[in-house]
C-alpha cells in the first residue's frame, strides 16, 4: 500500500521549544471516530500507523492508535512512545526506562476497584509491568520495541479464556507489526466475561508526557498518519469522525497540531506553535467511500 503525504506543506525543522513546565500529558490531537452501533461478538482490533520520519530519542512522545476504548464498559488503550518505563515486576516496583517500546493497559470497571498484576501477562522477561492508582485504578504492560519511520498495525486479539472465582474471564493479547515483519508480542491483558461487545466509536490521539529522566519534552515535527479502526477484520459502518485539540482551559496549552482526512486514512502534522481559531478546537472529518473503507 502506497505511503500517504498530507496535502498541507510539510514543516521545517527537527523538534521545537517545550514549555516551562510539564506536570502532566499534553495531549496535542484526537480523533474519534463514531460508529452505527457497537461491534458485537468483538474479538479483534487493527489500527495502522505510518510514522514519516526517525525521532529523537530525547523526546517524550506517545503515538496512541487505541487512545480510549471500552470492551463491555471496560477501558483500556495504547499504543507507541519513545520512552516506556515500568516495574520489572510486582515485588521490585522500582521504576526503570527501557526507551522505545509499545504499551497496553486497562482500567478497572470503576475508579475505587483496584485492578492487580495477576491481570498481566508479559510477553517476555524484557516486558515491564505496572499496576497503580495515577490515572485510576489500572494495570499495564509494556515491551521495548525499537520503533522508527514506518508503516506498523497495533493490534488486540481474543486469546484464551478461563475461571475465575467461578467467573468467565478472557484474556486479550496486544501485537505490534511492522510492515513486511513479523508481529512483536506485547502482552496480554485479563477482562472480565467470555463474549465481548465493542462500543460504537474509536479515538486515537498524539500526545507529549513528562518522565522522570526526560521531565520536558520538546514538539517533534512528525506526521503520523492513522488508518480507520478494523474490528472483527473489517471497518464498521461509520457515521461521523472528527477532529480535537485539548487545551485543558491553560493559556500555554501548546497548539501546534493539524488534523486532516486522507481517504480512510487520517493525519496529525506536529510542528511550531500557532494562534488556533478556537472555533476550529474541534472540526469533522470527511469520511471514506465505500471503496476507501475496504481493508488493505
Amino acid at each position: 500500500m502506497r505511503l500517504l503525504i498530507p496535502l498541507f506543506p510539510l514543516l521545517l525543522g527537527a523538534a521545537f521549544a517545550a514549555p516551562p513546565t510539564l506536570s502532566r500529558p499534553w495531549r496535542l490531537a484526537e480523533i474519534c471516530w463514531e460508529f452505527a452501533q457497537p461491534v458485537e461478538h468483538f474479538t479483534s482490533l487493527e489500527i495502522d500507523i505510518t510514522i514519516d520520519r526517525d525521532l529523537p530519542a530525547d523526546l517524550n512522545l506517545y503515538i496512541s492508535p487505541c487512545g480510549i476504548a471500552e470492551i463491555n464498559q471496560l477501558r483500556c488503550g495504547g499504543g507507541l512512545q519513545t520512552n516506556i518505563d515500568g516495574w520489572i515486576d510486582g515485588e521490585h516496583r522500582q521504576r526503570v526506562h527501557r526507551g522505545r517500546g509499545a504499551i497496553f493497559s486497562r482500567w478497572s470497571k470503576d475508579p475505587l476497584t483496584l485492578i492487580g498484576l495477576d491481570h498481566v501477562r508479559p510477553a517476555g522477561a524484557d516486558c515491564l509491568v505496572e499496576s497503580d492508582g495515577y490515572e485510576g485504578e489500572l494495570a499495564s504492560v509494556r515491551r521495548p520495541f525499537p520503533w522508527t519511520k514506518g508503516r506498523y498495525t497495533w493490534s488486540l486479539n481474543q486469546g484464551a479464556a478461563e475461571l475465575r472465582d467461578g467467573q468467565p474471564v478472557t484474556w486479550f493479547t496486544c501485537r505490534v507489526q511492522p510492515q513486511g515483519q513479523e508481529a512483536r508480542e506485547v502482552g496480554s491483558l485479563r477482562f472480565e466475561g467470555s463474549d465481548f461487545t465493542y462500543w460504537a466509536k474509536h479515538l486515537a490521539f498524539v500526545e507529549v508526557y513528562p518522565t522522570e529522566p526526560q521531565p520536558h519534552s520538546g514538539i517533534p515535527e512528525v506526521h503520523v498518519t492513522f488508518s480507520a479502526p478494523r474490528l472483527n477484520g473489517a471497518t464498521p459502518t461509520l457515521t461521523k469522525a472528527s477532529a480535537s485539540y485539548p487545551n485543558q482551559g491553560s493559556p500555554d496549552y501548546p497548539d501546534c497540531a493539524r488534523v486532516q482526512a486522507l481517504g480512510s486514512h487520517y493525519s496529525v502534522a506536529l510542528g511550531p506553535t500557532f494562534p488556533r481559531d478556537p472555533g476550529q478546537r474541534r472540526h469533522p472529518l470527511a469520511l471514506p467511500s465505500a471503496k476507501e473503507a475496504s481493508p488493505p
